[in-house]
């Protein structure tokens, strides 16, 4: 009996369409709660006008290891309001009654998560539209409890790899990936920074030698400048800190759309060129695809 193939997921089908359209994708993230609720919910909205192609939500946490000052105060400010994992899951099943299809993926930490209890979890983000997860706390050999039901509903684990990453865990992480791998452009917490690592071509260049699976650059990008030339070395830019600093520093009545033309802006400086023009491994062809598995 032949085994049905998994339908592809609303992830890896954002960084298809990308890569079609001759540029990398943009991932924006906000943090549910932040500064409300009701404003994460126009928000949300906000960045798909702008042209994100999909969506990192940030479920707040007490202790978020590798959050800098700029997201951490963000999650803080949503948790003294009362912000729970439940309401990031809310917002979501809204986001999509609203008509929205960009992939949504929430960003947290594992203890929230196990509390919740991982097949509810699971269940509740398959049936809330949530397409996956982001959990820096959680190393890939440690994540089989975790990633089994994920998959079993269809749903992403996004693991992260660093310049400091070992063959090792390289490899552990490829052979572990669906949908992409998060790769973290420096040693060090989130934030936004004026320049990007001299050192980040040569280590996208090593992760891209062993798979084929998207590569996604977050931590560290601000501007648009920043966005191309991480579109040069990646399928995707991760966009945190810059948004949440830019919306912060607007009056209330103008984060909507003062958060959809910073995103806006981030769009359209993800075209990229020849990937051979700038140095970078072909992807490997004996190896199959493991987006969308």
């Amino acid at each position: 009996m032949t085994e049905t193939a998994r339908p592809i997921s609303r992830v890896s089908a954002a960084f298809e369409r990308a890569a079609d359209e001759g540029r990398a994708c943009l991932m924006p993230f906000v943090t549910a709660g932040y500064p409300s609720l009701e404003r994460s919910a126009e928000l949300l909205d906000a960045l798909v006008e702008g042209g994100a192609d999909l969506i990192e939500l940030g479920v707040p946490f007490s202790d978020p290891l590798a959050d800098g000052a700029t997201v951490q105060a963000a999650s803080q400010a949503a948790l003294d309001r009362g912000t729970t994992l439940v309401d990031a899951i809310e917002l979501v099943r809204a986001f999509r009654a609203r008509g929205h299809e960009t992939p949504v993926l929430l960003m947290g930490y594992t203890n929230p998560f196990y509390q919740y209890g991982l097949d509810r979890l699971a269940a509740d983000a398959a049936e809330a539209g949530i397409d996956g997860f982001i959990v820096p706390d959680l190393p890939s050999d440690e994540a089989d409890e975790f990633q089994a039901p994920l998959a079993a509903h269809g749903r992403d684990l996004i693991f992260m790899l660093a310049p400091t990453s070992t063959e090792r865990r390289v490899k552990d992480v490829v052979a572990r990936a669906t949908g992409f791998i998060y790769c973290v452009s420096l040693t060090g917490v989130t934030g936004a920074r004026s320049t990007l690592s001299s050192t980040l071509p040569e280590y996208m260049s090593r992760i891209r030698a062993a798979t084929n699976v998207p590569l996604a650059i977050g931590f560290g990008i601000s501007t648009p400048a920043h966005v191309a030339e991480a579109a040069r070395l990646a399928d995707g830019v991760v966009v945190a800190s810059a948004l949440i600093n830019h919306i912060d520093s607007l009056p209330d009545n103008d984060q909507v759309a003062g958060a959809r033309a910073f995103v806006r802006s981030l769009a359209d400086a993800t075209g990229k060129p020849d990937r051979r023009d700038v140095g970078l491994s072909e992807r490997p062809k004996e190896q199959e695809s493991t987006v969308g598995v």
